[in-house]
C-alpha cells in the first residue's frame, strides 16, 4: 500500500515540538500595534484585552494562531489596532513569560503590569510525607511502624464508608440491579 503523504487526519499535528527549545528573536511593538494584557477569554477566538495605551479592546485572535498557539488569561500579546473600529484590535502575537518580563524590564511595558510567574511546578503533599517516614525509619523508631499499621485499618474504614454511601445512593434513586431488571420487563 502507498505511505498517506497528504495533510489530512489528526495525526498531522502530532509533530516534532522543535520551536520549544529554540529562543525567538523578540519583536517589538510597531505603527498601529500595542501591547495588551488579557483580562478574559470570550470564546469562539475572541478575548477581551486591557492595551497599554489604556483602552480596553475587543481583540480577534487570527487564524494563524488558532489552535496552535493557546492564550490564556494574565497573557501579555501584540494587538494590531483597526483603522476603522477602535475598540477592536487583531492578536498578532503571545508573549512567552520571560519575553514578557524582558519587555518589561526595558520599559516597553509599564512598571505597573504585574505579570504572572507560572513555572508549573506542583507540590504533592504525599510525597513530601513519604520522605519524611523515611527519615524517621533511618533512625530506627519503633512508634513509626505502629502508625503505618493504623493507616492501613483506617484505610479500609474509609473504603467501607464509600461502599455504604454507594449502596444508599442506589436504593435511593432505585439504579440498583433489581430496579434495572424491572424496567428491561
Amino acid at each position: 500500500m502507498p505511505k498517506n503523504k497528504g495533510k489530512g487526519g489528526k495525526n498531522r499535528r502530532r509533530g516534532k515540538n522543535e520551536n520549544e527549545s529554540q529562543k525567538r528573536e523578540l519583536i517589538y511593538k510597531e505603527a498601529g500595534q500595542e501591547y495588551a494584557k488579557v483580562e478574559r477569554l470570550l470564546g469562539n477566538g475572541r478575548l477581551e484585552a486591557y492595551c497599554f495605551d489604556g483602552v480596553k479592546r475587543l481583540c480577534h485572535i487570527r487564524g494563524k494562531l488558532r489552535k496552535k498557539v493557546w492564550i490564556s488569561n494574565g497573557d501579555i500579546i501584540l494587538v494590531g489596532l483597526r483603522d476603522y473600529q477602535d475598540k477592536k484590535a487583531d492578536v498578532i502575537m503571545k508573549y512567552l513569560n520571560d519575553e514578557a518580563r524582558t519587555l518589561k524590564s526595558l520599559g516597553e511595558i509599564p512598571d505597573t503590569v504585574k505579570l504572572e510567574e507560572n513555572n508549573d511546578i506542583e507540590f504533592d503533599a504525599n510525597a513530601a510525607l513519604f520522605e519524611e517516614d523515611g527519615e524517621d525509619d533511618a533512625s530506627g523508631s519503633d512508634e513509626d511502624e505502629e502508625d503505618d499499621s493504623n493507616d492501613e485499618d483506617e484505610d479500609s474504614d474509609d473504603s467501607d464508608d464509600v461502599a455504604k454511601n454507594i449502596h444508599r445512593y442506589r436504593s435511593d434513586y432505585g439504579t440498583g440491579k433489581d430496579m434495572r431488571n424491572n424496567r428491561r420487563r
